[in-house]
């Protein structure tokens, strides 16, 4: 039998509560406190009691001292010699100094480019009054550091135990949090590895209680090493260690038979666990031999251990009851050159996925990109989309994207210059995303076109030409990012014969091709009613998207002419 939670009786028992080196600096305050705890372990019928010097390790490498009483600076080496000597002395108090070890208690932080010059220090340290035992615990991953570390240590000749935490789903913390995915047999190899090492004993520690079950059996298959197992009974929080627990003696007790059965040969308790349940699970295990009972598979955390609980979680779904676990976002690939998103681009896909618009209906994409809103046009059921962008390699793009997600004979593409473009055909739904950068007159090089001085030239192209491109019914999305002036695109929309309303908007970091351009976007938003938002004291931008369809009457000046839609 192990004992228990030093560091928490400590806390518990004497309002000891430094937890950042787990009470270690008790050594030199308070040490009749720490022999107190180590003697109420012993009474209880504790094997082996630990040392209160987990933290040493931490010590070594945050500069080799602790801050004792009266302000003097206490040596690590002091601090292990002082922890093994109150270990030894409550022993003695309980009357069992030949049948009780003293294990040396150390954390993973020895695992260091200095730990084994460190072991060898400590070992040197305690050549007068050495532990019975070495107890490397509270580990987690198995690096290289950690075989050094534990070859150091064996040169001592003491017997060496090694303690991870871990369950039957890899490493495991103390709220019974799981830190990595399946691991296969990785940890049992290791078990097989620290064996063939000359390791004395292989016990897993500071998790949960109901997350030990499996663990013994599991290793079992990979070494004969003893093993054993001291789980928690608390959970740390910001107030400090929580040791109030529901599980009283006779509880733990059935517990540690359980582990028994399992195979055990090594039964103590962690942070929380007190000196009853200590006695309780020593009496329930009395003249009980190990086991070899396997306990039933379960999972936890979403991670699967032979039961699959998938059939019974319920699916996460959306209105229309669309699977969205995962969501399904079209199979993409963008060649070099083309532009993966631009503001707006998720916002669009996302409107046109929950509203499955398009569906039935002969669809136009203008600025095509890499074919996103394309296909999720096609796969919502449209009967034709075509797609058009000035530049051929995104076109080209758009329809290899269609062939991928299996709707390519519902979608062409043509490579078009939206300037001198006239619509040939009319549309039930037209969606453009479009560049809408403010581009400074003196940056810009020499070209046919205008400088595109507000950002908006490409989207004033698609306002001018939706009268034609749009069917009797038909709608238009757009979207429209903040730096664009309401008032113009309110204009504007008039003119065409058109109005909007916003049916969605996000936020977005300001991309970082504006860069170049900040000085200018400044100009831009103090000479219109663009603007920016501030994400901190980060630049952000606000995109808008709109659903644009004919005017049935002449829009009234005297009302707002652009309000969220409800």
């Amino acid at each position: 039998m192990l004992d228990g939670g030093v560091a928490t009786e400590l806390a518990d028992r004497h309002g000891y509560r430094h937890e950042a080196l787990w009470g270690i600096e008790a050594l030199d305050s308070a040490p009749d406190a720490v022999q107190a705890v180590h003697r109420r372990y012993v009474e209880a019928g504790a094997d082996v009691v630990t040392t209160n010097t987990w933290a040493l390790p931490t010590i070594v490498t945050g500069g080799g001292s602790i801050q004792g009483k009266d302000w003097h600076p206490v040596h690590w080496m002091e601090i292990a010699r002082r922890g093994v000597g109150a270990a030894r002395a409550a022993i003695r108090e309980g009357g069992r100094e030949d049948e009780v070890a003293v294990a040396l208690s150390l954390n993973g932080d020895l695992e260091g480019p200095e730990g084994p010059e460190t072991v060898a220090l400590l070992m040197r340290a305690l050549a007068r009054q050495p532990p019975d035992l070495l107890l490397l615990e509270t580990l987690s991953a198995v690096r290289p550091g950690l075989l050094d570390v534990v070859e150091a240590l064996q040169a001592s000749s003491i017997p060496l135990w090694l303690s991870f935490r871990r369950c039957p789903h890899g490493p495991c913390g103390v709220y019974g949090e799981h830190w990595g995915g399946p691991e296969g047999d990785a940890f049992g190899r290791a078990a097989r590895r620290f064996e063939d090492m000359g390791v004395d004993a292989l016990l897993i520690n500071c998790i949960p209680p109901d997350h030990v079950d499996g663990m013994v059996s599991y290793l079992r298959d990979f070494t004969d090493l003893p093993l054993g197992v001291y789980p928690n009974l608390g959970y740390y929080t910001s107030a400090g260690w929580r040791t109030e627990s529901e599980i009283k003696g006779p509880e733990y007790a059935g517990m540690a038979r359980r582990w028994r059965a399992e195979g055990a040969q090594i039964i103590g308790g962690c942070c929380g666990t007190r000196p009853e349940h200590i006695a309780a699970a020593r009496e329930a295990l009395a003249g009980t031999v190990p086991g070899r009972q396997r306990p039933a598979p379960t999972a936890r955390n979403g991670v699967r251990s032979g039961v699959t609980t998938a059939t019974a979680a319920p699916k996460w779904t959306d209105g229309r009851g669309r699977d969205l676990h995962p969501v399904a976002f079209p199979n993409l690939a963008r060649p070099p050159g083309v532009a993966a998103t631009i503001p707006g681009s998720y916002l669009m896909w996302r409107h046109l996925l929950a509203e499955s618009s398009g569906a039935h209906q002969r669809c136009l994409d203008i600025g095509c990109g890499a074919g996103l809103q394309t296909v999720q046009l096609a796969l919502n059921g449209a009967t034709h989309v075509h797609a058009i962008d000035i530049d051929e390699r995104a076109v080209a793009s758009t329809l290899d994207n269609a062939f991928r997600n299996g709707v390519s004979e519902r979608v062409t593409g043509q490579v078009t210059d939206l300037y001198p473009w006239v619509p040939e055909e009319r549309y039930e739904l037209v969606v453009a995303t479009l560049p809408q950068v403010p581009i400074g007159p003196l940056t810009e090089r020499s070209s046919h076109r205008p400088t595109d001085y507000w950002g908006r030239a490409l989207v004033d192209e698609v306002i001018a030409k939706l009268p034609s491109a749009l069917a009797a019914e038909g709608r238009a999305l757009i979207t429209l990012t903040s730096l664009l002036s309401r008032e113009r695109t309110v204009e504007l929309l008039a003119q065409a014969g058109l109005v909007a309303e916003v049916v969605a908007w996000d936020l977005e970091d300001l991309p970082e091709s504006y860069a170049a351009q900040a000085q200018h976007i400044a100009t831009v938003v103090k000479l219109s009613d663009g603007y920016l938002t501030y994400l901190g004291d980060q630049p952000g931008l606000v995109t808008y998207l709109l659903a644009v369809r004919r005017s049935e009457t002449e829009p009234d000046p005297t009302q707002p002419p652009w309000i969220a839609h409800r």
